[in-house]
């Protein structure tokens, strides 16, 4: 791709435009708001209630990023203090020949050989949170977006769909691919597992979704009809990863993924979660025993940073996608999916500036609708 979309420019010409490398810390936007909302509602609840919160905090997975990727290599850390942080949402894993099945994600980050094709990250979310603590946009970028894949040192592996990179080079591998796409830093990365919509959606007792018309998912061979849902355990997790039935294919599951994460942030805020103990503690659980986030995002951190978006409401997140040209058919690969690259370009530079408003005010529709699937 052109400009800032394909590969990073130069290090030598950075050098020569007198560009200065910093080396600075790296740290589901889902995951984030959970623990913005448990951390700054929840300092009211005292005593035990307290101590696990801080307990449940603490037991998040970790996985070494910063350490692994060529600083020189890398985009400028923001020079303000707005966050760019990458979500991935992962699949349990599946059996590969000579690898256990038992080990977790962050174990298999941790390890000295990445397992090859184990995980799939089918959801890719920018998630920048505005210098003043007061807005949030999350990008979903497609998973069959074909792109220049980079793995876990920062070298460039030719190009496929850019969930390739997770699979076969880890979080690592994503995270470089994702800052080599968009020219953007990503302070921290959090992942979290499939089986965490199950949880979060039973710990707050139901997502609420309304569902157009009726579709059909031969996948998994499920059966919706039109109608308001409230949606818990199995069913949540059978909306959001279904695909198949569904007019766009892959994009309205990126439209149906954001309705959810929006409908459920509002469930969390709702009163009934935050003034009740038990579903606070439960919720706190259900996340963080599916979330994996990189090894510099402390717990201290979280909670400090948690602390800061006490004030923000579900208005004052936004939903979008990465631009798109069109899509198309080619051997080997499939249907991939082209991004828009001078429009890419142009949210992508919103990020970097910190005034995605600015952007959406020039492209109103791109924002996801309340009345989405």
């Amino acid at each position: 791709m052109a400009g800032r979309l394909g590969n990073y420019r130069d290090a030598g010409k950075r050098r020569a435009d007198g560009d200065k490398f910093r080396r600075r810390h790296r740290k589901t936007f889902l995951a984030l708001v959970t623990l913005g909302v448990v951390v700054s509602l929840g300092i009211t609840i005292t005593g035990a209630y307290a101590y696990m919160l801080n307990k449940q905090l603490g037991n998040v997975d970790k996985v070494k990023v910063s350490d692994k990727l060529k600083e020189k290599e890398r985009p400028d850390p923001d020079k303000g203090n707005a966050l760019n942080i990458l979500l991935l949402g992962s699949d349990k894993g599946k059996k590969i020949p000579g690898e256990s099945q038992d080990t977790s994600l962050s174990a298999d980050a941790k390890a000295a050989k990445w397992p090859i094709g184990k995980y799939r990250s089918d959801t890719l979310m920018i998630v920048h949170i505005t210098a003043n603590r007061k807005y949030a946009f999350l990008a979903s970028i497609p998973r069959d977006t074909f792109t220049t894949i980079y793995d876990a040192e920062g070298n460039p592996h030719g190009q496929q769909k850019i969930n390739a990179a997770f699979s076969e080079y880890g979080p690592v591998g994503a995270v470089s691919t994702v800052e080599h796409l968009t020219d953007l830093r990503m302070k921290h990365v959090a992942i979290i597992d499939w089986e965490g919509f199950k949880d979060l959606s039973t710990a707050v007792g139901g997502v609420p979704v309304h569902i157009p018309d009726d579709t059909y998912d031969e996948m998994q061979h499920v059966q919706w009809k039109a109608g308001d849902y409230n949606l818990k355990g199995k069913k949540a997790l059978q909306y959001v990863r279904q695909r198949h039935g569904l007019l766009r294919g892959d994009f309205d599951r990126i439209a149906r993924q954001q309705n959810f994460l929006r409908a459920l942030m509002g469930k969390i805020l709702s009163k009934g979660v935050t003034r009740n103990p038990v579903k606070l503690i439960n919720t706190v659980k259900a996340l963080t025993k599916n979330l994996t986030v990189d090894a510099e995002w402390s717990g201290s951190d979280m909670r400090g940073l948690a602390l800061s978006l006490r004030g923000m409401h579900t208005k004052d997140v936004y939903f979008l996608s990465a631009p798109v040209a069109g899509t198309e058919t080619i051997p080997v690969y499939g249907s991939i999916v082209r991004l828009n690259e001078a429009k890419s370009d142009e949210l992508f530079t919103a990020f970097r500036k910190d005034n995605l408003r600015a952007y959406l005010k020039k492209y109103p529709d791109d924002v996801l609708k309340k009345d989405v699937d």
